[in-house]
């Protein structure tokens, strides 16, 4: 008999069926938010972050409470790591007084290895690499828009090839849908790694998987554009007006968003800088869902605690 999945450390680590029965419970995480409310009751959740954060780090305290839990939330300096003592040790630590973590930091590596040493869940929040429970929450608020018929739409990302990028790639290939992304060619555009792990998916699960520069050919008959701040955090800021202008071209206007089909939607993780990536007319505009994304960030979180800790999702196997 198969082992459940203990830990979301990458987007690709969840299975089609996986995804659907997170969804599922995150909408009705989104009518009742307190239907679960027993499930973490007299339990805690470590929420250890090394990254600044608004959407994340409230959407995971209230997820917590929503179940029953507490929250305890820890910064480097709160804890002996950030004085050398070793992952591994924390992870062990943290598992004895936790039923599960979520990690918000920079390098892939260090959720990797708290997933490896941890016995209980461990949930990343973001990293350099991947950023998966954003990816849930994007897909339940295109799920309220469109529903689960995805024939004829076109779901595209355009901007700076980050964690984002790579994660729009997987969970689109996942999900059978038709994702693109529109970057620069070089050094801001998708990891190679990452756009043949997204085809390959793709390739089982009915998807489509493109990688473009042209991000008016990207947009057009787009049914859902979406992008991400040009300079994130640990973006060297030697890099800032080099990558400012490769980017400027694929800054997300309300001609751009003339280009999509009729019921398009626009989406970003947020925060946004107005004028840059995105207009003010376009964010603050009808096509806008980015404040029922934000929203779902707290649903999805809720939903995979519920179902990590209660170890029902199958994983990627």
């Amino acid at each position: 008999m198969s082992r459940p999945l203990k830990d979301l450390l990458r987007t690709s680590d969840l299975s089609k069926a996986d995804i659907e029965k997170l969804l599922t419970t995150a909408r009705k995480f989104a009518e009742k938010p307190l239907r679960a409310k027993k499930t973490l009751a007299k339990q805690t959740v470590a929420i250890y972050m090394t990254k600044s954060s608004t959407r994340t780090r409230i959407a995971s305290e209230t997820a917590v409470a929503h179940l029953g839990g507490s929250p305890i939330f820890l910064r480097s300096d709160d804890l002996q790591i950030g004085r050398g003592e070793t992952i591994s040790d924390t992870a062990k630590i943290i598992s004895g007084f936790c039923s599960a973590l979520i990690v918000r930091t920079f390098a892939q590596s260090d959720v990797e290895e708290l997933g490896k040493y941890a016995s209980i869940p461990v949930i990343n929040a973001l990293t350099d690499d991947d950023h998966p429970t954003q990816l849930l929450a994007d897909w339940v608020t295109i799920r309220e828009k469109f529903g689960k018929n995805l024939t004829g739409r076109k779901f595209v990302y355009i901007g700076d090839g980050n964690n984002v990028a790579a994660a729009w790639l997987i969970m689109g290939a996942r999900m059978g849908a038709h994702v693109e992304v529109a970057t620069p060619t070089g050094k801001w555009a998708p990891k190679q790694s990452v756009v043949a792990e997204a085809k390959k998916i793709a390739e089982s699960s009915g998807g489509r998987v493109e990688v473009l520069t042209d991000p008016k050919a990207a947009a057009a008959g787009a049914s859902v554009i979406y992008t991400d701040v040009w300079m994130s955090m640990g973006d060297s800021e030697a890099d800032r007006s080099e990558k400012i202008a490769a980017l400027t071209p694929y800054a997300v206007t309300s001609d751009l968003m003339k280009l999509t089909v009729a019921d398009s939607i626009f989406m970003h993780c947020l925060p946004a800088h107005r004028g840059e990536e995105v207009s003010a007319e376009v964010i603050d505009g009808e096509k806008s869902v980015v404040w029922r994304q934000a929203y779902h960030r707290r649903t999805t979180i809720q939903a995979l605690l519920y179902h990590l800790t209660k170890g029902d999702l199958v994983g990627n196997k």
